[in-house]
């Protein structure tokens, strides 16, 4: 197995570097087990979403939709990251003060990854507090009282 960076990850999805795409292209082809890590994950899809990019929601859930679908990609977790891909899915824009705001994917592996890692370690899940409003449409996520 091996383990990819941020930037060889995008390198891989977007074919915008005539020199890194292709080698990027072979690790994947070439090696049967491509870790992705929660990080590089989250990362990447910052950077998709970002000014550069620009890439919303829908293009993100297809990005992480590409990425179940390829055979040798091994995720941390992929039960927890199917999750947060689905919660993310159903997210709403919420409204806060004039402005709407989106939850993004990170708010919603965060909440999953923090249930996992609860389960996995013989705990209960009591929650995951954030003043983020967005994200407390997440099951699991509370406001602080």
């Amino acid at each position: 197995m091996i383990s990819v960076d941020t930037n060889v990850l995008l390198r891989y999805l977007l074919q915008d570097d005539k020199d890194q795409s292709p080698k990027a292209d072979r690790l994947f082809s070439r090696t049967k087990k491509v870790l992705i890590t929660d990080m590089v994950l989250v990362e990447a899809l910052w950077t998709l979403k970002g000014k550069k990019y620009n890439l919303g929601k829908q293009g993100q859930l297809m990005v992480l939709s590409q990425l179940f679908k390829e055979p040798n990609v091994i995720f941390e977790d992929r039960q927890t990251v199917w999750s947060a891909m689905n919660s993310f899915r159903t997210s709403e824009k919420i409204k806060v003060g004039k402005k709407k705001k989106e939850a993004d994917f990170a708010d919603a592996l965060i909440v999953e990854k923090s249930k996992f890692i609860c389960i996995e370690k013989g705990e209960s899940f009591d929650g995951l507090f954030t003043f983020d409003v967005a994200s407390q449409q997440f099951d699991g996520s509370k406001e602080p009282k």
